[in-house]
């Protein structure tokens, strides 16, 4: 007896990685090996020296194929075993081990905007959809377009027992959410990349697509964001922590904006429930904010912050390594571990 295992990985493309995956058959049993790729249609190596190679990381159960298939999740690495320049896992590694005593946990809620015959599904032929306000958590043929595929994601990811916690129709026709967490820095990313893989291989059985574009259509229409939410052991116990924390995020603006995706300039304009990309700033439930402190936090006094600056596009393992380095560091200067 065997069974397939498929290899998922992230490739080289700029200015957005994009996913890429392959199948291996294995017999019972069988552990499962590292396996080379051809990195130079991957924009990841040269054609003269073109072999890359497959480390799993991470699997889980395949809920495409079901029985005992497993979806396997890699990073990518050199001929010589070290990590591939595109390897932002193993970047995020030493980082996330150095302050692992902080216990920072994350909740990623990624937004996507489904397309089909060129146009965000929904929209009209010709023209645009009445304007936004009844699309947000709506129901109804008229209201909600792509129910059938989203539900069939959220199965297929808790089938494949993903940290999924929850979905939401978005602002604009066609557009969802789903959201990861709570999760460590790491396994964040790793559920989210292998969500995102289950919710392109699952529209394909519907004849759409997914884009993580930040700005899907211009004009009047909300952008797609990963807002993410973040804590630490200390926030969790305390709101001095918080505030060190918003404080901290305000240091390194353009670092962390240059990691939040790529055309984030477009979607964070000031409008559409965003503040302007080249400014910081933090408020208690406060979505024009760069950082917002939820009410219940400021009430409790402990709890988490959200920043809504992450375009949809990002790679999580940027964002995680920039948020855990940029606030753990601020807070064992501070003294709130």
């Amino acid at each position: 007896m065997s069974y397939k295992a498929e290899y998922i990985w992230i490739d080289g493309t700029e200015p957005t990685a994009r996913l890429r995956s392959k199948t291996r058959i294995l017999p019972d049993g069988a552990d499962l090996p590292d396996w080379g790729f051809d990195g130079s249609s991957t924009n990841q190596a040269p054609g003269d020296n073109s072999d890359c190679v497959l480390k799993p990381v991470f699997s889980c159960p395949d809920p495409i194929r079901g029985g005992d298939h497993k979806l396997v999740l890699c990073e990518v690495y050199l001929v010589d075993g070290t990590p591939h320049p595109t390897n932002t896992r193993a970047q995020l590694r030493p980082v996330a081990e150095k302050y692992a005593a902080q216990d920072s946990w994350y909740g990623i809620e990624q937004e996507y905007t489904f397309f089909k015959d060129g146009r965000p599904l929904g929209f009209p032929e010709r023209g645009f959809p009445a304007p936004q306000g009844m699309y947000y958590c709506g129901v109804g043929d008229d209201e909600v377009h792509g129910r059938d595929v989203v539900e069939r994601h959220l199965d297929a990811c808790l089938d494949a027992g993903l940290k999924v916690s929850g979905i939401n129709a978005e602002v604009m026709p066609g557009q969802w959410e789903f959201q990861i967490g709570p999760a460590g820095p790491i396994e964040v990313g790793d559920h989210l990349w292998v969500a995102r893989w289950l919710l392109y291989r699952v529209a394909e059985d519907f004849g759409v697509a997914a884009t993580l574009d930040p700005k899907p259509v211009e004009g009047d229409w909300n952008g797609a964001g990963a807002h993410t939410n973040f804590s630490t052991k200390a926030m969790r116990e305390g709101y001095d922590a918080i505030i060190t924390a918003c404080e901290a995020l305000g240091t390194k603006v353009q670092e962390h904006v240059d990691g939040y995706g790529a055309g984030v300039e477009r979607r964070l304009t000031g409008m559409h429930e965003t503040a302007p990309w080249s400014e910081y700033s933090y408020g208690v439930s406060d979505r024009g904010a760069s950082v917002r402190i939820p009410w219940q936090v400021e009430v409790e006094k402990k709890g988490y912050i959200e920043d809504r600056r992450p375009n949809a596009n990002i790679d999580p393992y940027v964002v995680t390594r920039l948020i855990t380095g940029t606030c753990c560091e601020a807070l064992e200067q501070a003294g709130q571990v």
